[in-house]
């Protein structure tokens, strides 16, 4: 869709979307204010920093554990904390220093801050950075604002995409990290576990690869439905928590036409579905996960043992926005079913009980501010 962008004026104050350690869900007025961007106008942000409105935000299944739980594993909830790290936005302010962005220009936001020092930054695999700060993990204050000071090297330019398309690059980048690590590849049987908004859109991931057959698991029916809606060759198979992993495992190489996987990509994190995963893999093939899970679960060990199933895990991502512009731009990945629910920004508390609740047949949950397209 093609978009015009005019610039913006700042007519209301800046809001955050907080929780704290006793799972309250609230909207308050934050940083940066709104009436010290009206008279400052970049001149006293960083360098090499800019100012964005923010326009789109999904809201992630991480946030909806930091509000309902407080905590994933080492990462808590210690005080009140602004959620959300999906966004994309419009630049109404720059610092001196900045060249390449001006204000008009429509960016998504990659969210982690690295020291660029540290052998992962210095290597590239700067997901791994050890001084990371990642917005919405405590205790970085997270994007659900109108307003945002960010570093502009981390502002990716998206021409006239969407905001809503913008939003969704992070979890594109999830899913691109989760295909180049794992190495899938064309006619590649691939297994993904969980129907999610993660787990949708490494389905298209794997479609544009051309990984075939493809089977996609979950407990929820109405999920795989929607999994076959945007993907009509995916085979989808609805998780019987009574069998055990090795049966389940069996089931899952039936449904894919008595074709073992070569690559799972486990998007749930679930201990069940990990181990359902490894007992459906063919020998020598790979358990990737990028689910997030519990601190400590017990997997199938000598069944990976014995088949030489590789098991490896994802972190988050790098080096992928670059590529997830240009994927979504061309039209090989077309994500745009995925935003099923929308929200003002007034009325978050109500996006979020939508995104955490199964029954509400939400896929992904956007909220917005003053969006235009």
């Amino acid at each position: 869709m093609s978009t015009t962008t005019t610039v913006e004026t700042i007519t209301k104050p800046n809001v955050g979307v907080f929780t704290d350690p006793e799972h309250k869900l609230w909207i308050e007025e934050t940083t940066p204010k709104s009436d010290h961007l009206k008279e400052n106008k970049g001149e006293d942000l960083p360098e090499g920093w800019v100012t964005v409105a923010i326009k789109s935000t999904g809201i992630c299944g991480s946030d909806v554990h930091f509000w309902r739980h407080g905590a994933i594993g080492p990462m808590v909830v210690t005080d009140k904390h602004i959620l959300g790290h999906e966004s994309a936005g419009v630049v109404i302010a720059t610092h001196p220093s900045v060249t390449h962005l001006q204000s008009g220009d429509r960016v998504a936001i990659e969210p982690g801050l690295i020291c660029n020092n540290c052998e992962p930054c210095l290597t590239g695999r700067y997901n791994g950075c050890e001084k990371m700060k990642f917005l919405s993990t405590p205790p970085i204050d997270g994007l659900l604002r109108r307003y945002v000071n960010h570093p502009a090297i981390w502002c990716h330019k998206i021409g006239d995409m969407t905001y809503e398309n913008g939003a969704l690059l992070e979890p594109l980048s999830v899913a691109l990290a989760g295909m180049e690590r794992s190495g899938v590849a064309l006619g590649d049987c691939v297994l993904i576990c969980g129907a999610g908004p993660i787990g949708l859109i490494t389905l298209l991931c794997c479609q544009a690869a051309g990984a075939c057959p493809i089977v996609i698991t979950d407990v929820d029916e109405g999920r795989l439905q929607y999994a076959s809606r945007i993907c009509p060759r995916v085979k989808t198979y609805k998780v019987d928590t009574s069998l055990s992993p090795a049966d389940a495992g069996a089931a899952i190489v039936k449904t894919a036409g008595d074709v073992k996987p070569a690559i799972a990509l486990e998007c749930t994190g679930v201990e069940s579905s990990v181990a359902n995963a490894i007992y459906s893999v063919k020998f020598g093939g790979k358990v990737f996960v990028i689910g997030v899970g519990k601190p400590d679960m017990t997997v199938p060990f000598m069944r990976l043992s014995t088949q030489e199933i590789d098991l490896q895990f994802q972190y988050r991502y790098s080096n992928t926005w670059p590529r997830a512009i240009r994927l979504v731009r061309d039209g090989v990945i077309d994500m745009r079913q995925l935003v099923t629910h929308r929200f003002d920004i007034e009325d978050a508390v109500k996006a979020f009980e939508t995104a955490g609740d199964i029954k509400s047949g939400a896929i992904k949950v956007q909220i917005q501010s003053e969006v235009d397209t």
